[in-house]
């Protein structure tokens, strides 16, 4: 068992030292699932077979050390040598090969169950959500604030709050779907959302924006406008480039492409039933739904709501728009 457990932990570095070298994409999710899996099978082994082993081994010891105390005794020896105590915590002892499996059963499960179907950390990677969030932000994000999703198959099971525009959202990039993004939401299914001259409009309704003080953009060095923008119920900063133009170039084909109309002032797309239609707050630097499309019900990870770190500005810390 001990070989075995060598093995496992083997491919456990392999795989992550790939993942992090960018040799293959990693699933977290999947396998958070497998070392519960694993470890579980080992805490079950422990509780059932090795752990009663040890405990009868060490009942045997005892036997054997009073039979020996007795035979000694018979010939008139009081005075035994020996530290049975000392043994019979060696006997006891779990080896290194179930301590740091079923050892880890109870963490390893309650990580898995944590991040599954209550909150997941995410750090945000690009600067499309600016100002709202920064490069560097690490976020959280509740896994059921719309619903309860099975780990891993990502398949609904307990409905919750509906999709709301204006939420900040995390999901599987439907292009690659073993990518997390982090976006707006600014169509619900149905509604028929229009960003053209670089104006938000919902269901033929211009979305209502107060213009701010121009915000410095510290990656790109440059002043870009800001606007305060009420998108549903939330209102939130935006920012537009002014020197960037308004129509969307070099559009790939996707899903529902049919229900998007694009010409040089921008794009005008009708909702389909199921999807959503997303924003980056950086609105000319963000790559979203009037480059790749909508995004299905079936790829939300869960609804971002707080900052719980950056290590580079600690005043980031707290709850945003």
């Amino acid at each position: 068992m001990s070989s075995l457990t060598a093995v496992l932990y083997g491919a456990l570095v392999v795989y992550l030292g790939g993942w992090f070298m960018g040799y293959w994409m990693g699933n977290f999710a999947l396998l958070l699932f497998v070392l519960s899996a694993v470890t579980f099978a080992f805490w079950l082994a422990e509780k059932l077979y090795f752990k009663p082993a040890r405990v009868a081994a060490a009942a045997r010891l005892e036997q054997m050390d009073r039979d020996r105390r007795a035979e000694l005794h018979k010939l008139g020896i009081e005075k035994v040598d020996g530290d049975l105590a000392e043994a019979r915590q060696r006997v006891l002892e779990q080896p290194w090969w179930l301590d740091w499996t079923a050892g880890l059963f109870p963490v390893i499960v309650a990580v898995f169950l944590l991040r599954s179907f209550l909150f997941e950390p995410f750090k945000i990677p690009s600067g499309s959500m600016i100002p709202t969030l920064l490069i560097g932000d690490l976020i959280l994000v509740s896994k059921y604030h719309y619903g309860i999703r099975l780990p891993v198959i990502n398949t609904k099971i307990v409905e919750n709050n509906a999709v709301e525009r204006g939420d900040v959202m995390v999901f599987r990039y439907p292009v690659d779907p073993r990518v997390d993004y982090i976006k707006r939401v600014a169509g619900l299914p149905g509604d028929e959302v229009a960003y053209l001259n670089k104006r938000l409009t919902i269901n033929g309704q211009e979305v209502p924006t107060t213009a701010l003080p121009d915000f410095y953009d510290e990656e790109s060095m440059r002043y870009l406008q800001q606007f305060s923008e009420r998108l549903g119920a939330v209102e939130h900063r935006i920012l537009v480039d002014r020197d960037r133009p308004g129509f969307i170039p070099a559009v790939a084909n996707f899903p529902h492409r049919d229900a998007c109309t694009f010409s040089v002032e921008g794009v005008v797309c009708k909702v389909p039933p199921g999807h959503y239609f997303m924003l980056g707050d950086n609105r000319d630097n963000s790559q979203d739904s009037r480059y790749w499309g909508f995004v299905p019900d079936a790829n939300i990870v869960g609804k971002a709501f707080f900052v719980w770190m950056n290590f580079g500005n600690l005043r980031r810390i707290g709850a945003f728009n």
